[in-house]
């Protein structure tokens, strides 16, 4: 980060400062209510999806390419055609998928529940552990950290950069303690930072020989088709990856369509090794007799293919790309110059990382707040909502109007300046 208002005399600041506050103010008068807290698909984009309600017209078949009635009991982990089509989409084997319902979270908190309740891989159940401990790649999801915090599972920070997390220190700690039992990874645009990691960083993972016989890697894929360019990065799949050596049953992969076409009606999936499969399937079927097999046959039926929903992102992406353009522009003129924080450059997802000068986060949140911008809290990308370095701001740019982020990143960067000369 750039020493903040390097070469400026005291009062050269004072003006800067003054010149700031009464901008500030003026953005108060408008009493605006801009939000920001969270990656949500705009209305423009959900628009796109609305066709897809009619791509099941009454006389059509509710048979799947099985043969069996969507509509009825049964088929406990999805229907074939929807394995098929997000196998391709994760570079997965169908067999080695599970189709659920609207949420790739409730997946998650379904795998965390099954290995406390009744164990994996024939190990004791983590509920009668004295301790459980999670890697947290950090900044990260903040939901991913509200799940183990849930189960009361000690969360581990792990320092990221832009391969990934530090796999030395991944490895330390998964390979010495075997109350180590996971590591959450958001590998293709991960949220909030929005890299992709590097090829080593996936075969680190692949390669190791973790101290518990029961430690998964959670590997959420949210964003592996959700790009901002036209040539967008080829990562590493784990899949291949673990393909590779041989340790196949070390990860737990998720995806939905949550940001593809309706977050509350999209449909969601995992990707495990068939030994991981047959053990949480069985966990599954007595939670439920099957998941909304009429709402996975209507997504296969309305894309067709694999290849047919990435070019489908492509009309995501030209609502998207210009607010992204409007984040970076603001701050690279507003506060560049001033040598005022630093942000990522993400090719896709839905963030943008942003460092404040340290110590003034909680009051850029504050000052925001108080100029009508709601933010994620600061602190949330963390494990226990705590920042040691009170720094790290997550910018959801996707939810407002163009003109309402331009003026959202304009109290913003007000906020930046104000917080820091104070």
């Amino acid at each position: 980060m750039a020493e903040p208002f390097a070469g400026r005399t005291a009062d050269e600041i004072a003006a800067i400062r003054q010149n700031a506050l009464d901008a500030y103010a003026a953005y108060q008068a408008k009493k605006l209510s801009l939000n920001m807290a969270r990656g949500k698909p705009c209305p423009e984009q959900l628009d796109l999806t609305m066709p897809l309600l009619n791509a099941f017209p009454q006389d059509a078949s509710p048979i799947s390419e099985s043969g069996d009635d969507c509509r009825n009991y049964g088929v406990g982990d999805g229907i074939t055609e929807a394995k098929k089509l997000f196998a391709d989409i994760l570079g997965a084997k169908p067999d080695e998928m599970f189709i659920g319902g609207n949420s790739s979270l409730e997946l998650m908190f379904a795998c965390l529940q099954i290995a406390f309740v009744k164990g994996i891989a024939g190990c004791t159940p983590w509920h009668k552990l004295d301790k459980v401990k999670f890697l947290c790649p950090v900044p990260g999801y903040d939901r991913h950290f509200a799940l183990t915090e849930y189960f009361g599972v000690e969360m581990i920070t792990i320092p990221t950069d832009e391969n990934g997390p530090d796999m030395a220190l991944v490895k330390k700690y998964a390979e010495s303690d075997e109350a180590v039992k996971g590591i959450w990874c958001v590998p293709v645009y991960a949220n909030p930072s929005g890299i992709v990691y590097s090829d080593e960083t996936v075969r680190a993972f692949a390669a190791l020989k973790p101290a518990a016989k029961d430690f998964r890697i959670f590997w959420d894929n949210a964003y592996c088709i959700h790009h901002l360019t036209d040539h967008p990065k080829k990562a590493l799949t784990i899949n291949e990856a673990c393909a590779e050596t041989g340790n196949t049953r070390i990860f737990y992969q998720f995806v939905s369509t949550s940001k593809v076409t309706f977050p509350g009606a999209g449909v969601a999936a995992f990707n495990t090794a068939k030994e991981n499969l047959a053990e949480l399937s069985a966990a599954l079927g007595i939670q439920t007799i099957g998941f909304d097999k009429m709402n996975m046959l209507r997504h296969v039926r309305y894309f067709g293919d694999a290849e047919h929903m990435r070019q489908y992102m492509d009309k995501h992406r030209a609502i998207l790309a210009p607010k992204f353009e409007i984040v970076l522009k603001t701050l690279s003129e507003k506060l560049t110059p001033l040598g005022l924080g630093k942000w990522t450059n993400p090719q896709g997802g839905y963030f943008v990382s942003f460092d404040a000068p340290k110590g003034t986060a909680k009051r850029v949140v504050q000052l925001c707040k108080e100029a009508g911008v709601t933010l994620t809290g600061a602190g949330a990308t963390y494990p226990y909502k705590k920042d040691p370095d009170d720094s790290n701001i997550r910018i959801a740019p996707t939810y407002p109007k163009p003109e309402e982020l331009q003026l959202a990143m304009e109290i913003f960067c007000l906020a930046v300046i104000i917080a820091a000369t104070e």
